[in-house]
C-alpha cells in the first residue's frame, strides 16, 4: 500500500467516525435527549469535520499548490489559490 493509500484510508476512517457521530445525534434528537447532550454531540461533529477539513486542506496545499512549476512560474497564482482556500475554509 502506498503512502497516499494509507492517507486516504485514514481520511475515510475519519469520515466513518463523523458519520457515526451524526447518527448518534439523530438518535438523540429522536429519543428526546437533553439539549446540552445534543449540543455536545454537535460540537464533537464540528470538531471532527474541522479536523478533516484542515487535513485535506494541508494535503492539497502540499501536493497541488506547492508543485515546483507553480511556485516558480506563477507565484501570484499560488498566492491567490491559497487565499481562496483559506477563505473557503473559514466560512
Amino acid at each position: 500500500m502506498t503512502h497516499i493509500d494509507k492517507e486516504k484510508q485514514k481520511l475515510i476512517a475519519r469520515i466513518k467516525r463523523i458519520r457515526g457521530q451524526v447518527d448518534t445525534i439523530e438518535r438523540s434528537l429522536t429519543t428526546g435527549d437533553d439539549c446540552a447532550d445534543v449540543l455536545m454531540l454537535l460540537a464533537n461533529v464540528r470538531g471532527g469535520v474541522n479536523s478533516l477539513m484542515a487535513e485535506v486542506l494541508e494535503d492539497h496545499i502540499r501536493l497541488h499548490l506547492l508543485s515546483p512549476e507553480k511556485s516558480v512560474d506563477k507565484p501570484y497564482e499560488l498566492a491567490e489559490d491559497l487565499i481562496d482556500l483559506v477563505r473557503a475554509y473559514l466560512k
